[in-house]
């Protein structure tokens, strides 16, 4: 199946869950069964679903033919070249490929001088006032072109200006800078760009990532510290007629398999194998040829031989546009499309299958739990009203005594719940005391406190190691108030369970271990890049403190962010359930205590009574099957990932 219509029976499936999930939630308000805490998250849900996005990376160095690439595997339907690709140096600034329907068709550009004030470009796009709006003809391929050579631009700047910008200019790097005879440098234009073009693959949240070579890479820290970690596959071309070059090696080793990264949908291609199609030679000599440089390249990168793709991706874009199946067969470019949907995309299916399920499980289960509650609590009326059939009315009169004593000692009971809330409410204060953000802005200024007045490399060292001591042990108090919040409110739900009968289930858990991966994955990246005696002994110490602030600090603050968004999700989802079955029973005991003092004043309304619970709990029960249903359809869709038949078209 082709990389196309695999993305689009992915975008098919993910339409279909939201809109499943979408019939729940209406089903659910209109039947009174959902509140706030369960609106906001099936919000979220649907959102997150309808929001997914598939981050595509391409990584090399310069003429490696990465852009003819990207152009062969996802735009050749497009009929010509969508990115400029030639000889030399094409894209010079990293450039995302995809579709914001909120926008119009153009191309964004941030300007590499927004690098001098140490601010990321995920903090940038909240500002389009930064960038420069050219628009895109999508009608014209010629008009499309010239706009996007923008990402091409190059400006010539001194020595220190480019050293301010963050482009480590020295002696043995003036080459790769193109160093002119007055001494001045060649740098890109363009810090970003961002093409937002309604290609149906970009549509359907395909976001593809084109990285420049390797001195861009080493100086933007969004590249290396969150565009290339957080990229579901990251394709690293190499030329077939270099193989793996000194520059390559760094890339690969620093940048895209790093020792705690994984290397989960990491693929090498093998481009330019038409440098090997020598008339000369069989056509065995010649994939005995690429073969062997296959292996060569995978030997040197640690890799299988199979993670390593041959592809010659001219000649595949040429065979697309002209309808060349023997031509495309030879550029072997359906291999790696092939390889890259049946990895790829399952795997990002799964991980979405995952968490929306998990998600759907617990709205689910507490929507049945409530119904259930209220049909358990409906039949004991039921029973205590049939039982009052023939009575006199003093056996009236002390059934509603009764119910008026279970009233009194479940609000009794209710002094134990407030408590409760009280004592959650310190330790949640706690928790945020510990992860909160005002607690991590101490920390950072304190940090960089140090690093200012650090006289010697040591110091600079001990206060960046110090750091992130600090963010394990504010994580590690963290998770004992997380734990302590779980262990009470287990304690509380089967309480209240086994005393009043509520149906509670189990709290929700909560781990804040991708956090503490994350900051291992900071700290070896600082360790790598920036606190090593050789940074620390080449570079000064001012250089050093504005990396650390601008590159570290900045995303140990994002995953802090994100922390704190999460916990706060859970400490709502874990404190809703008991809410509203403590409403719920309140209720209950208000109506049957009503009930029976309407008996006890009439009682030629029994009957009546009794008819009207019996319909209520007619409706229960279709309710509760209904439910079912709707919980069924989901998990069908969840399961349900339909394969396009070979008569689906997807249109490009």
């Amino acid at each position: 199946m082709s990389l196309a219509k695999q993305f689009a029976a992915y975008a098919e499936w993910r339409s279909q869950l939201e809109h499943r999930l979408s019939a729940l939630r209406t089903w659910l308000s209109d039947n009174e069964l959902s509140d706030a805490q369960s609106e906001m998250r099936f919000a979220q849900l649907g959102e997150r679903l309808r929001e997914d996005r598939l981050h595509v990376a391409f990584v090399a160095e310069f003429s490696r033919g990465k852009s003819e690439l990207i152009n062969a595997i996802f735009f050749a339907n497009y009929g010509n070249r969508m990115l400029p690709s030639s000889a030399g140096r094409t894209t010079m600034c990293p450039t995302e490929l995809m579709y914001d329907p909120a926008k119009p068709p153009r191309l964004e550009l941030l300007s590499i001088e927004t690098r001098a004030n140490n601010t990321g470009i995920a903090e940038y796009k909240r500002f389009p006032d930064k960038w420069k709006m050219v628009p895109l003809d999508v009608n014209s391929a010629e008009a499309m072109q010239e706009t996007l050579r923008h990402v091409s631009e190059v400006i010539r700047v001194d020595r220190s200006t480019a050293e301010r910008l963050g482009f480590a200019v020295d002696d043995n790097s003036l080459e790769a800078f193109h160093t002119g005879e007055d001494g001045r440098v060649e740098i890109p234009r363009w810090r970003h760009a961002v093409i937002n073009f309604p290609h149906p693959l970009l549509q359907q949240g395909l976001v593809i990532l084109d990285t420049p070579g390797l001195n861009a890479i080493g100086t933007e820290p969004e590249l290396t510290l969150s565009l290339l970690p957080n990229a579901h596959a990251v394709l690293f071309i190499l030329a077939a007629d270099t193989g793996v070059t000194q520059s390559d090696l760094i890339i690969w080793r620093e940048h895209i398999c790093s020792p705690r990264g994984g290397r989960s949908g990491r693929m090498v291609v093998l481009n330019k194998i038409d440098g090997q199609w020598d008339e000369l030679k069989t056509e065995a000599e010649i994939n005995a040829e690429i073969a062997r440089q296959a292996e060569s390249c995978a030997s040197i990168l640690s890799l299988p031989p199979t993670q390593v793709f041959p592809v010659s991706a001219q000649k595949g874009l040429v065979a697309k546009i002209n309808n060349d199946a023997e031509l495309l067969a030879r550029s072997r470019l359906p291999d790696l499309e092939r390889a890259l949907s049946e990895e790829l995309i399952p795997a990002k299916r799964e991980i979405v299958r995952d968490t929306t399920e998990n998600e759907f499980n617990e709205l689910n289960m507490r929507a049945r739990a409530l119904l259930e509650s209220r049909l358990a609590g409906l039949r004991e009326q039921l029973g205590e009203l049939s039982e009052l059939r023939g009575k006199n009315k003093g056996v009236v009169e002390y059934m509603m005594g009764k119910v008026r004593t279970e009233k009194e000692e479940f609000e009794t009971g209710l002094q134990r719940y407030y408590a409760v809330r009280s004592v959650f409410s310190t330790l949640t204060n706690q928790l945020f005391a510990h992860l909160g953000l005002d607690s991590l802005r101490t920390l950072t200024q304190t940090t960089r406190d140090a690093m200012h007045e650090a006289t010697f490399s040591k110091q600079l060292s001990d206060a960046m190691a110090n750091f992130f001591v600090s963010l394990r042990e504010a994580l590690a108090r963290s998770k004992r108030e997380v734990e302590e919040i779980h262990k009470m409110m287990e304690a509380i739900y089967r309480k209240f369970s086994v005393e009043h009968g509520l149906k509670l289930g189990s709290p929700a858990t909560f781990s804040l271990l991708r956090y503490e991966r994350e900051i291992d994955r900071l700290e070896s990246w600082c360790n790598m890049h920036l606190n090593t005696m050789y940074q620390l002994l080449r570079h000064k110490k001012g250089h050093v403190t504005q990396k650390f602030f601008e590159e570290v600090a900045v995303q140990v603050r994002r995953a802090f962010e994100h922390a704190n968004r999460h916990t706060e999700g859970w400490l709502k989802a874990i404190m809703a359930p008991m809410e509203t079955q403590v409403r719920e029973h309140q209720m209950h005991l208000k109506r049957r205590l009503e009930s029976i003092k309407r008996i006890h004043q009439a009682t030629d309304t029994l009957e009546e009574r009794i008819g009207e619970l019996d319909q209520v709990e007619s409706v229960l029960v279709n309710q509760i099957q209904a439910l079912e249903s709707l919980a069924k359809d989901v998990r069908q869709a969840l399961d349900a990932f339909i394969a396009p038949s070979d008569q689906m078209t997807v249109t490009l």
